[in-house]
């Protein structure tokens, strides 16, 4: 058993997937976020993202893992059509999703998804093994020594967030949330509550958000200035700022995480290829992928 916990971001944009030049550097594919802890995989989100961390799943043939939804917006599920370990067979996954406000499971919702027109190839198609399992709000999952816990995010149509407990670590996966207005969100200050990790909805900046005339009120996002606001109430040892708005180029990013960093100093802008190791001992170490950040650091 590998004791250690890994997170790998193989998508970290939201709405769109925006590749091209000015976002070479942080990445324009749409959220999926891999966490192993110990020898069990999770995956959590569906982007487009994930058809990329497929192609790397290809070299580790048989694959088990666990993949988590927040819920079924596009982005976050328009890579599983395209999640090459999923068509094979002696693969393995296990797929959660709440029930949508209508009843649907999530296994119809990503059935539906590659129905004609949307889709050439039906789910039937694939022919790994695909156990579907729907979440209540609230519900424990738990595989051998690894506990996940869930709870509603406040997101049009619905959205949850997760927090995955593995030898004393832990990880926050808190995506589609809108912050309130007066108060902090209790149920993101539960799952964020002393994590190791923290990844946070930071689509926009308090300026954008209040903007005049071109508000994102009610839009179910957040700001990187409230992450801040969450890391401190809930004593996060690290923050993660996600889930980019496809306008934000890399240098964009670059001054986001400058300011960031300045009001919290364990602050990070989620990039594709950032992975961060935990071990039980308290140590943690990120490796990043792109040029200009691509030295390893170790905390303590």
């Amino acid at each position: 058993m590998q004791e250690k916990l890994t997170v790998r971001f193989w998508g970290v944009r939201g709405s769109i997937p925006c590749p091209g030049l000015h976002t070479v550097r942080y990445g324009g594919n749409t959220p999926c976020v891999e966490v192993q802890a110990g020898h069990h995989k999770f995956i959590f989100d569906g982007g487009t993202g994930l058809r990329v961390l497929g192609q790397e799943l290809l070299k580790q043939l048989p694959v088990e893992a666990h993949l988590l939804f927040s819920h079924t917006h596009w982005d976050h599920i328009q890579g599983f059509p395209f999640f090459a370990p999923a068509f094979m067979p002696g693969n393995r996954f296990h797929i959660y999703g709440m029930r949508a406000s209508d009843g649907k499971t999530i296994e119809k919702r990503l059935t539906d998804q590659m129905l004609h027109p949307n889709f050439p190839v039906p789910l039937q198609i694939m022919g790994g093994s695909l156990n579907f399992h729907d979440l209540e709000a609230g519900q424990t999952i738990q595989v051998e020594d690894i506990i996940i816990r869930n709870t509603i995010l406040n997101h049009p149509g619905g959205s949850v967030g997760y927090r995955l407990e593995w030898q004393g670590l832990t990880v926050t996966y808190v995506t589609d949330t809108e912050h309130f207005p007066d108060a902090l969100d209790p149920n993101v200050l539960a799952l964020a509550d002393q994590a190791h990790i923290l990844i946070y909805d930071s689509t926009y900046t308090d300026d954008e958000y209040h903007e005049v005339g071109n508000s994102k009120v009610g839009w179910g996002h957040s700001t990187w200035q409230e992450a801040i606001k969450i890391a401190k109430a809930a004593q996060v040892e690290q923050l993660i700022l996600f889930h980019h708005d496809p306008l934000h180029n890399d240098v964009f990013l670059d001054e986001m995480g400058r300011q960031a960093s300045c009001r919290h100093r364990n602050t990070l802008v989620a990039q594709e290829g950032l992975t961060i190791t935990l071990t039980p001992n308290g140590k943690s170490s990120f490796q990043y992928a792109d040029p200009v950040h691509a030295v390893s650091s170790v905390h303590e």
